[in-house]
């Protein structure tokens, strides 16, 4: 890679390294794998910087990487058996009285298939429209609409299940 291609890189992921690492997280609910994916991303993006620095939407691109990273990463047989967390609890399967709203929204999230899950952070999280999830996702506009439709239901139905 040439120094100007390479100090392009430099300051398109410096500015952006945040709000993946949070995008990443309410994809996977865990700030650990969160910045592995981040990792990840960031360079595969490298390795096709020549191609993505010309991409028409770079964000988008990228995203769309970030979330791609995630799906495969979901995909690996050992990530179905982890189950990290902050700390050891006292004494095993006690829940605690009180959760915060973000650990709410996270629990909310984490019910969802990940589908459901990536649709929504990608449609009302980061903002993207309808066309442009459907793109990163790899899958039709009409499929990005339904997910929406039933991870809104699905929420909606646990939030509702929670009071």
């Amino acid at each position: 890679m040439r120094r100007d291609e390479e100090e392009d890189f430099h300051a398109f992921v410096t500015g952006r390294m945040e709000r993946w690492r949070r995008s990443a997280y309410l994809l996977c609910q865990d700030w650990h794998t969160a910045d592995d994916l981040v990792s990840v991303a960031v360079a595969k993006l490298y390795r096709g910087w020549r191609r993505a620095s010309r991409a028409e939407n770079r964000d988008a691109y990228a995203q769309r990487v970030l979330t791609r990273c995630w799906l495969d990463e979901r995909r690996r047989p050992w990530r179905n058996r982890e189950r990290s967390t902050a700390a050891m609890p006292d004494v095993a399967g006690v829940v605690p009285e009180t959760v915060t709203d973000r650990d709410g929204l996270a629990a909310l999230l984490r019910s969802l298939p990940p589908r459901q899950r990536a649709v929504l952070v990608l449609r009302f999280y980061l903002d993207h429209s309808v066309e442009e999830t459907a793109q990163m996702l790899g899958i039709s506009a009409g499929t990005v609409k339904s997910q929406s439709a039933r991870g809104l239901a699905n929420l909606r139905t646990a939030v509702n299940g929670q009071f």
